[in-house]
């Protein structure tokens, strides 16, 4: 189970920005481990069926452009956002190909998302909620609910805590950095996706876990859990 560390320990939205305005260009670097992960969660996720896809933490658009080339359907529509200035920009020019049915936007770095209630069959985000603090995770998850459709899916990637000696041994590695010196892994850390999603009401539909050079991550695709009535009938 993950431990809810300090909050200082946590890049601010501001910290966060400007880590990823610096280095977002070479982002796509890191699919080398990503890669598989995130291949597990397209083959789980459906997206042959989602008609409107909100991203959060969108990055260089490698994901957008993946689903609506590959995997939509092609009257989709696709809404990403991302607080690094560079990230939304490499990611606009990215989807250029699909601008009418795809659009990028900045954050200002709030959990609220300036969307209607029940527009989106799929609620994405790989990565990044492993740099944020509990509090926005559980906001960020109350946003994912308001959001969805009824029958709309949760689908997450993050690091997540290492299971063979190796991965154990990066897992301990990287948490140590980000421990003492949390910006220089941008804020990214192991946690335990499952741990927030028990406590907001959702049902894992699938959940896995993929080590790829020594890094695990979790992919996890959930569904709103319905309120079982307790009173008889």
């Amino acid at each position: 189970m993950s431990v809810r560390e300090p909050t200082d320990r946590y890049l601010s939205p501001a910290e966060a920005k400007r880590f990823y305005d610096r280095l977002g260009s070479a982002q796509d670097w890191q699919g080398f481990f990503e890669n598989p992960a995130i291949n597990e969660l397209i083959g789980h996720a459906a997206f042959d069926s989602a008609y409107s896809v909100f991203e959060f933490g969108c990055g260089t658009g490698a994901l957008a452009a993946r689903l609506l080339q590959h995997h939509l359907p092609a009257d989709a529509r696709y809404v990403g956002f991302d607080i690094s200035t560079t990230m939304v920009s490499l990611a606009q020019e990215r989807l250029k190909a699909w601008s009418e049915r795809a659009g990028v936007y900045q954050s200002e770095g709030s959990s609220r998302i300036p969307e209607p209630d029940g527009t989106f069959d799929r609620f994405v985000s790989t990565y990044v909620f492993d740099l944020l603090a509990p509090d926005f995770i559980d906001q960020l998850l109350s946003e994912a609910h308001r959001l969805l459709v009824p029958e709309g899916r949760l689908c997450l990637v993050s690091m997540t805590f290492g299971a063979s000696p190796l991965s154990r041994a990066v897992c301990w590695g990287w948490q140590r950095v980000w421990r003492l010196r949390p910006g220089i892994v941008g804020g990214c850390h192991p946690i335990e996706l499952s741990d927030y999603l028990r406590l907001n009401g959702w049902k894992p539909d699938h959940q896995t876990k993929v080590t790829s050079w020594g890094v695990t991550s979790e992919v996890l695709i959930a569904s709103v859990r319905k309120m079982e009535n307790s009173a008889d009938n």
